[in-house]
This record gives structure tokens, C-alpha cells and sequence, in this order.
């Protein structure tokens, strides 16, 4: 079977219609269409039920999508440890936000080392939306990050609390009149929730950025105040250079752990091990931060 079919039958099972099949793959909606009907005429069944709302999978059809992973798997799988050296046993490849490669993860990354010196790791950054899809396909075998979006194949195990503070760059002034003004980060709708309710006067909109050290970047060469990770902000407030806001309420996001419910190996299972019992510990810093 041509690998490309299954690929194209998950895209369609997992966005529940043909076009957004097509624009996940980058392809045409024809050509999912054509990809969708030969796979179907190879198996002898019919795999989703077509409609106006889009594509269900039938009975057959779901009774598929766990051989269909299984192929990909497998087959992307094959391919990675062609390429791995004798003294790897497997690949294993973990996305997560940015913000948490900043002292968390490559805690991680040591810990495997250490403990699980056979497994070659690819290590990516990315979204939420990004790592969800990324982990749908296959392609991702253990996601990081602040708000998932639930779905029903996927374990989502809540990590630690991320503990953010106000800093502001100019002690000496209200912080919504710093020179560089407030930047609003993006982290997330949880975030955004909170802080809406503690600052329901405050205008986010004249700076916006999606990434944390972007935020402190701009704040540093021109000034200003942001929400930032206590892991990310507490050198700069050591060093003098950014100043917690006084009286400034903290925001605390939960960091959860996301990975495919079907994935039992040994080598998965001890990375999230060492994920979990991080996690812990990480947990006990950010109170003793605070």
C-alpha cells in the first residue's frame, strides 16, 4: 500500500473533511479525493460517509485508523532508524514551547541522556496547534505546552505549574506608562482569561507577541512591561535589569505533557517518566520562587 494513501486517509479521519484534509497535506481536494477512492478500491470497503458536514468515518473505516497509524508509524519509524547509528535503538522526537526550552526540557534532554543513553531524540519547538497536529499524524511523539486541545486519542497529564510575574524595565513609574508600554504575550487563552479578569482596563493591543523572549527582547532595548515566566525573568531581576511590579498579581499556567494513548513502548514510556518526575521537581522550585 502506498504510504501516501494512509497519510491521506489520517488527514481526512482527523479533520473530519476533505478540505482540510488538503490543506494539511498541501494538496489539492481532488487529489485527496482520488487518494481517498483508490485506497477504498484496494481495500474493497468505503471508509467514510460523505455529506454536507464532511467526511465520518464508517464502521470499516474506524475499524482502519488503527492500522493506519500503525503503518505510518512504522514506516516513518523504518526511516528514521536507517539513519540512526549502531548504538541507537530508537528515535523518539518531542515538541514543545518555546518558552519551556528555556530550563525545563533540556533538563529533559540531560535526564535521557543519562538514562536512556540508546534513544536518538529529535527535539523541535513549536504551537499548540502545531504539536496537536504534529501528534495526530504521528510525526510527534511527545508534546509540551500551556493550553492542548483535548482529543480523545491522546493522554493529556497535567506537568507543573507555570508561575508568570509582571516585569517591568522602569521601577520608578506605573508600569502601564513605561516608555516601551505594555507587551501583551500570547500564552494562551487560560492566560488571557486571567489576565482580562485581574486588568479588565489595561489596552493589550498596542504590542503583541507570541513568544516570550520576544517580549523581553523589546523590553530590554526599548523598555516597557510584560508577563513573563519567573524561570525566565529571575536572572534579569537578579542582575537589576527588570524589576518585578509591586503588588502585580501572579498568573499561573498549567504545563501539560500530551502523547498518543496507543504508544506503549519502552522507550516512549521512559521518556515520560523522566518528564513526570521533572515535572515534580520543577513544581518545588516554582513555590520556593515564589
Amino acid at each position: 500500500m502506498d504510504i501516501e494513501l494512509a497519510r491521506t486517509f489520517l488527514a481526512v479521519a482527523a479533520t473530519e473533511n476533505f478540505i482540510g484534509a488538503a490543506e494539511r497535506l498541501h494538496i489539492t481536494q481532488s487529489t485527496v479525493s482520488a487518494r481517498i477512492k483508490t485506497l477504498e478500491q484496494q481495500l474493497g470497503i468505503s471508509l467514510f460517509r460523505r455529506g454536507r458536514s464532511g467526511a465520518e468515518l464508517t464502521a470499516a473505516g474506524k475499524r482502519f485508523l488503527r492500522h493506519a497509524k500503525t503503518l505510518v508509524r512504522t514506516y516513518e519509524q523504518a526511516m528514521h532508524d536507517v539513519g540512526l547509528s549502531s548504538h541507537f535503538t530508537a528515535g523518539l522526537t518531542l515538541s514543545g514551547r518555546i518558552a519551556l526550552w528555556d530550563g525545563f526540557l533540556p533538563l529533559w534532554v540531560e535526564w535521557m541522556q543519562r538514562n536512556a543513553p540508546h534513544v536518538s531524540l529529535r527535539l523541535e519547538i513549536g504551537f499548540e496547534e502545531d504539536i496537536i497536529q504534529g501528534l495526530m499524524r504521528d510525526n510527534i511523539d511527545i508534546g509540551v505546552m500551556y493550553t492542548p486541545e483535548s482529543r480523545p486519542s491522546l493522554a493529556t497529564d497535567y506537568l507543573f505549574g507555570e508561575d508568570l510575574v509582571l516585569v517591568t524595565s522602569e521601577p520608578n513609574r506605573r508600569w502601564q506608562e513605561t516608555s516601551g508600554s505594555y507587551v501583551h504575550v500570547d500564552w494562551g487563552p487560560e492566560f488571557l482569561a486571567q489576565f482580562a479578569a485581574r486588568f479588565p482596563d489595561v489596552d493589550t493591543s498596542a504590542t503583541r507577541v507570541n513568544i516570550g523572549w520576544l517580549a523581553l527582547q523589546l523590553i530590554h532595548n526599548h523598555g516597557g512591561s510584560a508577563y513573563c515566566p519567573i524561570r525566565l525573568v529571575h536572572r534579569f531581576i537578579e542582575n537589576g535589569d527588570l524589576f518585578l511590579v509591586d503588588d502585580s498579581p501572579l498568573i499561573t499556567l498549567p504545563v501539560y505533557l500530551v502523547y498518543p494513548l496507543d504508544r506503549q513502548e519502552p522507550h516512549i514510556t521512559k521518556a515520560l517518566e523522566g518528564l513526570r518526575t521533572l515535572g515534580v521537581e520543577e513544581d518545588r522550585r516554582e513555590r520556593l520562587k515564589t
